[in-house]
């Protein structure tokens, strides 16, 4: 039986609330900018758009979202880590930073000591498609073509390091299966090769996914998810599909710049939820495919982070996987 395999562990975490010192008491007083290191439209611009828009409510200020795309989103970062440690420029940080270091080598910034993580906020489940003219039908038609034909069966990404890169490489180890990955550009290209039957399959975010599911594009075949996804009800989990007890996940947090004051990582911590808190909010995050990460604090997430880069550093020295 296969051991359910995490991308990222679970923590226990309990919510938050109290008085905030009057040193926090004034903030914020001027628009804040939330810096998301990926094109307006991927899962981290969506997230960072709908809690700015809550918070923005919430505090009566300007959040707006500042995308800095590029070089796997360590040119975001590098900005954020540069930035005035002042509480009005945060960051989105995701799976694919707690690769780089080990992936890259010396990053321009440090992911461990040169940002304050805030929250963890939603936990991210992705679709395992094929082209809809392929012959793979199910997860075991896969599966079986994986292990009798090694190389046959490919699965596009959006590049090394990238999260549909990782899920895909978790899913060979835990499945004991070998596929040929593919890297592209972005995650645009490495759907048009799909699209365009290039590559046997895909982990596919469920916000891209399941339109083109519906659309009869694309047809999915698993989720990575312990339940199935409201976006796709009729897609059943990895474990309905015969493959044991594995849930495959991607997470996405709030971080800010080290040496951000206490006061104002905590402020920020208590408003995300409060925001959060809300269905509407929820059902949205819901329909593409991210669940709302219980309450927990920045120590919480700061242990996350630190635990998944010592995961991925030793994933990365066993699989040989190389920067491209």
């Amino acid at each position: 039986m296969i051991q359910r395999r995490h991308l990222m562990g679970a923590l226990a975490a309990s919510p938050w609330w109290g008085a905030l010192p009057a040193s926090a008491q004034t903030y914020p007083d001027r628009p804040i900018k939330i810096i998301v290191p990926l094109p307006p439209g991927s899962p981290p611009d969506v997230l960072a758009r709908l809690v700015a828009d809550g918070l923005s409510k919430l505090w009566k200020q300007a959040v707006v979202v500042d995308n800095r795309p590029g070089a796997t989103g360590m040119i975001g970062m590098q900005a954020l880590a540069r930035s005035a440690p002042d509480g009005y420029t945060m960051g989105i940080l995701f799976l694919t930073h707690t690769v780089l270091p080990e992936l890259m080598g010396p990053l321009p910034y440090d992911t461990a000591n040169d940002l304050a993580p805030v929250a963890n906020l939603v936990w991210l489940y992705n679709v395992l498609v094929v082209p809809s003219a392929s012959s793979i039908q199910s997860l075991k038609d896969l599966t079986d073509r994986a292990r009798t034909q090694p190389g046959a069966v490919t699965f596009a990404s959006g590049g090394n390091g990238s999260p549909a890169h990782l899920v895909g490489e978790s899913f060979g180890q835990a499945s004991k299966l070998k596929m040929l990955h593919v890297p592209f550009k972005g995650p645009a290209e490495a759907v048009t090769a799909l699209l365009g039957d290039q590559v046997s399959t895909m982990f596919a975010t469920t916000s891209v996914a399941a339109p083109l599911v519906r659309a009869g594009k694309l047809r999915a075949i698993a989720v990575t998810s312990p339940q199935r996804l409201a976006a796709l009800p009729g897609v059943p989990t990895l474990a309905e599909s015969g493959l044991g007890d594995i849930e495959l996940r991607e997470w996405e947090g709030l971080v800010a710049p080290a040496g951000t004051p206490r006061p104002i990582i905590e402020q920020w911590n208590q408003a995300l939820f409060q925001v959060l808190a809300d269905p509407a909010l929820r059902n949205k995050l819901a329909d593409l495919g991210m669940s709302v990460a219980q309450a927990n604090r920045p120590e919480e997430f700061s242990q996350l982070v630190r635990q998944e880069l010592v995961h991925w550093g030793k994933f990365v020295k066993a699989t040989g996987l190389k920067p491209g």
